[in-house]
């Protein structure tokens, strides 16, 4: 095995939706290829699992040391609301933030057919620039306690010069399920999805109004720590009242 410093990892496999998940049916295997881009080659590493599974080879196994910043994306399509727990986009950068490194997680809008595909003509030349903005303030910046990774939505007509937002979890849900196509449960049958609710309906300091309606870049502070933000010992007291 051998490294030479890009640390540029990605699962072997299509894993969108695969949020922080670890299946114990992922085999692991870490594959090393060579990747052209714009005439220049870089040496990258094709791991078997989840984009959660990667960072975890690429920290214990493929990097000699601790990396500055965890980078997952740039994703084909947002990830916006609160069901964002359920990207392999997101997933990546909490497993890397749960390891103390400073994580980003950056996607670009893109039309749902382009979704899962590995499409060429998506431009994400805009999305890299703020990739490299948000990836150098992570890198200067000491952010608050609670600040764990930055989710940044870029707009699919977004420039350089599109100015960005902080903004909260849309709490509606985004991407809504859709019934298999199917006329008996015996055959196989995957639940689709589409965009659900009116972003103009949404509070304006959400992530989808700031995306979808003033079609800015979203920057989201999102925590590891899931417990509820109220005063605890008032919860406790109501809860205890009802018994």
């Amino acid at each position: 095995m051998s490294f030479d410093g890009n640390g540029v990892a990605a699962p072997r496999q299509q894993f969108s939706g695969a949020g922080r998940s670890k299946p114990i049916t992922s085999d692991g295997i870490i594959e090393i290829k060579t990747v052209t881009v714009n005439g220049q080659s870089w040496q990258v590493y094709a791991v078997g699992g989840t984009p959660a599974q990667t960072v975890q080879h690429a920290l214990l196994e493929i990097l000699p040391e601790p990396p500055a910043l965890v980078v997952a994306g740039i994703n084909y399509g947002e990830n916006a609301g609160v069901g964002v727990t359920i990207s392999g986009t997101v997933g990546a950068a909490l497993e890397g933030a749960a390891h103390g490194i400073p994580s980003l997680a950056i996607s670009l809008e893109t039309r749902q057919e382009e979704h899962l595909s590995y499409s060429t003509t998506v431009d994400f030349d805009t999305a890299a620039y703020f990739t490299a903005y948000f990836g150098r303030l992570l890198m200067k910046r000491r952010f608050p306690a609670d600040v764990d990774i930055l989710k940044v939505d870029v707009p699919s007509d977004a420039t350089p010069q599109t100015p960005w937002t902080v903004t909260r979890l849309s709490h509606p849900i985004y991407y809504e399920p859709v019934l298999p196509d199917r006329s008996s449960w015996d055959e196989p049958g995957l639940i689709g999805y589409r965009l659900a609710a009116d972003p103009r309906d949404d509070l304006q300091d959400s992530d989808v109004y700031a995306l979808r309606v003033r079609r800015m870049v979203t920057v989201t502070p999102l925590s590891l720590d899931m417990t509820s933000r109220l005063d605890l010992s008032e919860l406790e007291k109501a809860m205890r009242q009802s018994e």
